[in-house]
């Protein structure tokens, strides 16, 4: 193996890693804002989590001496915050009022496919016939089963769950192609200080009348998406899309909705039900295919 193939499958192996590490911390972002929505309204949450997580991000480019991002870099950053740091969080936080936090999970199994789709219109990549076979076959059975639970659903809910996944793709795409100039937790960072502003100003807004209602685990939740979900998560999540590729290791997403169901069963006492767990036991056996076609 000459020294280019073994980088390049040095690269994809760390990809891998950092992407499987991101799924992992990013698997505990649902069950913990459906915890934290019980006491608080999803717009203090998402404001108070993007605010929290900015200063955090304020602090690490400061104290590391970070250069400011090129003017061409200032609308994709914009993008980012958009897409991941505002929209994604507060979607979610809207959607699990309507719904449990395990049927919110499964919808994330059409995260690889958004992601994909995006690393192609952004990213430039072009995986194979093949590799989007296996990702609508992933789509179809998420939403197979989202259908089959007609008797629990909320169309409102379910709408604002599918709008999360689109702009999380889009956000996870961007953010991966900056990734590559920028570095992972640079772009989050910076992402995250775009929004600052606008975020402190609606956190004081929304600031509810008393805390009375909030429990130990409500902040303790609200400290887990803010910390976890809206910062460490990424620094990995962009590293391993930046060096194994959006789509190849956007698909490790099939993941996240297994971990996430075991722990909305194990934290909130949720029922998963067989059907549940076949739904996401087969979404998550079509990564072996979309992975061996995505280049």
């Amino acid at each position: 193996m000459d020294s280019g193939l073994a980088k390049s499958h040095s690269d994809s192996i760390s990809g891998w890693m950092n992407g499987l590490l991101g799924v992992v911390i990013f698997s505990g972002s649902l069950p913990a804002t459906r915890i934290a929505v019980l006491h608080m309204s999803p717009f203090f949450l998402t404001f108070t989590r993007a605010s929290l997580a900015g200063m955090l991000a304020v602090g690490l480019i400061v104290g590391l001496r970070q250069k400011r991002p090129h003017a061409s870099q200032i609308l994709p950053l914009i993008v980012v915050s958009l897409g991941v740091v505002i929209g994604f969080p507060l979607l979610t936080a809207m959607a699990l009022q309507h719904v449990t936090s395990a049927h919110s999970i499964v919808f994330l199994g059409l995260l690889p496919l958004s992601t994909a789709i995006f690393g192609v219109l952004r990213g430039g990549e072009r995986p194979a016939i093949a590799f989007w076979i296996f990702s609508l076959i992933g789509s179809c059975l998420v939403m197979g089963f989202a259908l089959s639970q007609s008797a629990s659903v909320s169309l409102t809910g379910d709408l604002l769950m599918l709008a999360a996944v689109a702009v999380c793709g889009l956000g996870y795409a961007e953010g991966a192609k900056l990734t590559r100039v920028l570095g992972g937790w640079q772009v989050i960072s910076w992402a995250l200080i775009i929004a600052l502003p606008a975020m402190l100003c609606a956190t004081v807004v929304t600031l509810p009348e008393s805390f009375n209602t909030m429990t130990a685990a409500t902040w303790a939740a609200l400290g887990y998406v803010s910390l976890f979900s809206m910062l460490i998560g990424f620094i990995f999540w962009y590293k391993g899309l930046a060096m194994g590729g959006i789509a190849t290791v956007g698909q490790l997403q099939l993941l996240q909705p297994f971990l996430g169901l075991g722990l909305s069963a194990t934290l909130l006492h949720e029922s998963v039900s067989p059907l549940m767990l076949l739904a996401t036991l087969g979404v998550i056996g079509c990564v072996i295919g979309a992975r061996k076609f995505s280049r």
